[in-house]
């Protein structure tokens, strides 16, 4: 599915649909919480996170710190995703934990704000792929239909030409962005906590910077902060691009129920554990964006059941696997920025 825009209206009884799949889900059990999965979880990837910085003081001004850059993208990238599942009360049920737990992963562990992201995430949750109402589709940088190429300006345009040859070398900026929209956020009145996202966000960076600077050498700090970052951003990039990237994109007031919204813009990817694990559970995204806060370990259980309600509604149910989400995303991107390359032939600005 790679139209451009999805208007199909919901059938009669439509409205009752989900509530009908809720109660499946809920008669299988996979609402309830999950607290010694978390407990293991966290303790896991905490442990591991340390075990990487205790590494990086011994080892002291050594070229082995580019395996501890490679090894901390991807503690990084899974301290991101134990934040996500804070965001969504997949680990706790109330809110205030919740927060104090995702503000320490997410600010103080990662330099990532957690109100920032939770606002952005929860606007994306509401209206995936909704072109004026999803963040995750804005044209800032890339341009996600051909509406979009063809109002375009400026930096959208001139990447845009190439956006899908760019995709993956661009994540590599990710890390940055999100650190720069975390500071963004906190200097603008707003944010919730702001004083106290700002004060965690300033310590991450402070320690991190400070760390590279004491124990490397200038040039190793600077390739160890390119290595690090630019991985971490390709990562993370990697976990949500086959999510929705290439699904139908929506725009004005489409007349669709909360079931179809969520399953006809999302796609889910196959894979084993491992990728259960790479993922954090996002390869089930159809799952995850109908029941947000059910625990991740629980998305695999839920998703042959809505599979088959799905096809009992008549309802397109995507599933792919990994590489081939990639190349749907990146087959996407380059069909939705033709208008600007056929401008370009035609002599247009």
């Amino acid at each position: 599915m790679t139209t451009d825009n999805l208007v199909h209206p919901a059938p009669p009884g439509a409205s009752t649909d989900y509530a009908r799949l809720s109660r499946r889900i809920g008669e299988a059990g996979l609402l309830a919480r999950r607290p010694g999965y978390y407990a293991a979880r966290v303790t896991l990837v905490a442990a591991l996170f340390s075990t990487g910085w205790v590494a990086f003081a011994l080892l002291g001004a050594s070229w082995w710190q580019l395996a501890v850059a490679v090894f901390q993208a991807v503690m990084f990238g899974q301290i991101a995703l134990l934040s996500h599942d804070l965001a969504h009360r997949q680990v706790f049920r109330t809110r205030r934990p919740s927060e104090i737990a995702g503000r320490i992963a997410g600010n103080l562990g990662i330099g990532m704000s957690y109100g920032w992201w939770m606002d952005k995430h929860t606007r994306h949750h509401a209206n995936p792929n909704h072109e004026e109402l999803d963040p995750d589709v804005d044209p800032d940088i890339l341009v996600w239909s051909k509406g979009q190429a063809r109002a375009s300006r400026g930096l959208p345009r001139f990447i845009g030409r190439y956006q899908a040859f760019l995709f993956f070398p661009l994540l590599t900026l990710e890390g940055l962005n999100l650190h720069w929209s975390g500071i963004r956020a906190v200097r603008k009145p707003g944010l919730k906590r702001r004083g106290l996202e700002a004060a965690l966000l300033f310590t991450h960076f402070a320690v991190y910077l400070g760390a590279l600077l004491i124990v490397l050498t200038p040039l190793q700090a600077l390739v160890f902060f390119a290595v690090h970052q630019g991985l971490w951003g390709v990562y993370m990039g990697s976990i949500f691009a086959p999510n929705h990237k290439g699904m139908p994109t929506l725009t004005g007031k489409p007349e669709l129920d909360f079931l179809r919204k969520q399953v006809l813009t999302s796609r889910n990817v196959r894979g084993n554990r491992f990728v259960d694990v790479a993922l954090g559970g996002l390869n089930y995204q159809v799952e995850h964006h109908l029941f947000p806060s059910m625990p991740s370990p629980h998305l695999r259980r839920a998703q042959p059941i809505v599979e088959a309600y799905c096809a009992e509604k008549g309802i397109p149910y995507t599933q792919t696997g990994l590489f081939d989400s990639y190349r749907q995303a990146l087959r996407h991107l380059h069909e939705a920025s033709a208008p600007i390359r056929e401008d370009s032939r035609s002599g247009h600005r």
